[in-house]
């Protein structure tokens, strides 16, 4: 098949991202495709060979990427486009994404995992991996998802706050503590922090400023860091984190050896149901599709606090899911060579 891996995009996982679509370029070029991987915010305005051969191009147009430890700078990246429309779609990348039989999207946070890519392709018909529109614009906002799922599985209190520098004093003093502080709609731990104490949470708060001012503030649960994977509608098994030094946090998720993870997690078969019943109910409830990574704080007694699910988890050389399909012996090329066929049965029973 001629398949486009979407990635890059304009948000703050873009370097998640990059690093995600080159994995997954290579191998399903791998399996025989012709795939290319293609970024979607600078385009293909640096690809000099005529657009009708370009699924033939060397290795894919891929180049190699790794995770830096620092956030991408997107005013960088923006200044790099010679295109300086208001379109997040660069160069030619809708031409080819219709060209192609398939887009596999290696995209991460708010440019791509919202779900406004994916009502887009639905609109022009193209095929693509992955949940749909609605599910992904949900699950992308912590304090929607927590609304919709609160009364079928066990979730931490919280509460979503709009707010301006103004507040801040106010927030500190009226929020128990400790808590967790997220940016509402961002992935991969950007802009998280755990607040014990007043002084760390103004500081959270500022932080968060650059995230568009609107945070959840979240209960913090002590225990251990468990995630779940789910594919094809059936839960994979659960791997825990258990990070060197902090929380698993932006760092600490894409450095190598920064965390230990292990899967199948350490954990009685009991907790291991839990687990995998809470993953699969999360994903039914808000109409996911294909494939996601549900993420848990787990208590001594058991108790699965879900926080947040993916819907486009990574597929770097450090990321979980892949991990979880290799315990159950899938190699990484069969990971994305099942994401690509199941996703091509939901959208042909949509169409």
């Amino acid at each position: 098949m001629k398949i486009v891996v979407l990635a890059g995009g304009l948000s703050m996982e873009r370097n998640v991202s990059l690093s995600s679509g080159t994995k997954v370029c290579r191998a399903l070029r791998s399996r025989g495709h012709q795939a290319i991987l293609v970024d979607m915010f600078l385009g293909l305005e640096r690809y000099d060979g005529a657009l009708e051969d370009i699924f033939d191009a060397p290795d894919g147009l891929c180049s190699d990427y790794s995770v830096a430890k620092e956030e991408p700078d997107l005013d960088a990246v923006r200044a790099m486009r010679a295109d300086k429309s208001a379109s997040v779609f660069g160069k030619d990348v809708l031409t080819v994404c219709r060209m192609a039989d398939v887009v596999f999207l290696a995209l991460h946070g708010t440019c791509g995992e919202d779900g406004r890519v994916q009502a887009a392709f639905d609109l022009l018909g193209i095929p693509y991996t992955g949940s749909g529109y609605l599910g992904s614009a949900i699950a992308m906002d912590k304090d929607l998802t927590k609304r919709l799922v609160a009364d079928y599985v066990v979730t931490p209190q919280w509460r979503a706050v709009t707010y301006e520098e103004a507040d801040i004093d106010r927030l500190a003093a009226e929020t128990r503590l400790p808590c967790v502080v997220k940016p509402i709609a961002n992935g991969s731990s950007i802009g998280v922090s755990i607040a014990h104490d007043a002084a760390a949470l103004k500081a959270a708060l500022y932080e968060c400023l650059a995230y568009g001012g609107r945070v959840v503030l979240e209960q913090y649960i002590a225990g251990r860091e468990i995630q779940v994977a789910i594919l094809a509608g059936k839960a994979l098994p659960s791997i825990e984190i258990i990070p060197k030094s902090g929380f698993y946090d932006y760092a600490n998720k894409y450095q190598a050896g920064a965390a230990e993870e292990i899967t199948p997690a350490p954990i009685p078969p009991d907790w291991e149901e839990r687990l995998r019943d809470a993953t699969e109910t999360v994903f039914r409830i808000l109409g996911l599709s294909v494939y996601s990574r549900a993420d848990f704080i787990v208590t001594p007694d058991g108790t699965p606090y879900f926080l947040e699910i993916n819907t486009l988890p990574g597929m770097t050389p450090t990321s979980l899911v892949p991990q979880e399909a290799a315990a159950i012996g899938m190699s990484y090329e069969e990971l994305c060579e099942t994401i690509v066929s199941e996703s091509l049965k939901v959208r042909g029973e949509k169409s």
